[in-house]
């Protein structure tokens, strides 16, 4: 407990840090219709592999490709006083995640360029070992130490020891999806240069609880 001898003081400190993306994230949908099950499998299978083969040309780029949901679904129609499948639709949902911006642009321009792909992203990020996030630990103690010392100032005192540290909960990085734009691409031509994307900045920030004991001021 705080007494006159040993006054405590609390303080919250904090810090934003803003630096360059280290990497970028898009989603691929391809997608397969037709009236076959199987041809429409196959059609799917092919056009997934001319995905793959395309995000795996970016080899010096790519931090790493993960397919995600395969969906193959019959779709019903109505004939006389039944039902019959009337068509098969097919999805397969690929993310790619890549650490060289130039190449991604053009990646998303060849992959827009393909029939029946749909090209979501990109969705900048940090990596989770990025140096930003203990600058920003350090800078947030400094701020809490700087606050602190105001105050004992303002008491005509000064700062006696350290006597508690937290660490509270803190959104350093921007989340695939949130606070980075979601574009659809679309291309027709097949000599469509690549896009000039401009990656996004990224802030951390973070945040520390600190307790100290205080020199008894004079009031």
């Amino acid at each position: 407990m705080a007494t006159p001898e040993a006054p405590r003081i609390t303080v919250r400190g904090e810090a934003h840090v803003e630096t360059d993306p280290e990497l970028a994230r898009i989603a691929v949908t391809v997608t397969a219709r037709g009236t076959d099950r199987r041809a429409t499998l196959d059609d799917l299978t092919r056009r997934n592999a001319a995905v793959v083969d395309l995000v795996n040309g970016c080899a010096g780029a790519l931090d790493r490709l993960e397919t995600g949901a395969l969906v193959l679904t019959p779709e019903l129609g109505r004939r006389g006083r039944g039902e019959h499948v009337r068509t098969h639709h097919g999805t397969v949902q690929l993310t790619a995640t890549l650490t060289d911006f130039t190449a991604l642009g053009e990646l998303v321009t060849r992959l827009a360029d393909l029939d029946l792909t749909r090209v979501d992203g990109p969705w900048w990020s940090l990596r989770p070992t990025s140096p930003a996030y203990a600058r920003a630990r350090e800078e947030a103690v400094r701020d809490a130490v700087r606050r602190a010392r105001d105050y004992a100032r303002a008491l005509g005192t000064d700062l006696d020891a350290l006597l508690t540290l937290d660490d509270t909960p803190s959104d350093g990085h921007v989340p695939f999806g949130a606070g980075s734009p979601r574009m659809a691409f679309a291309a027709e031509a097949a000599d469509v240069p690549p896009l000039d994307l401009q990656p996004q900045r990224q802030t951390v920030t973070a945040h520390v609880t600190a307790g100290f004991t205080l020199h008894p001021p004079t009031l």
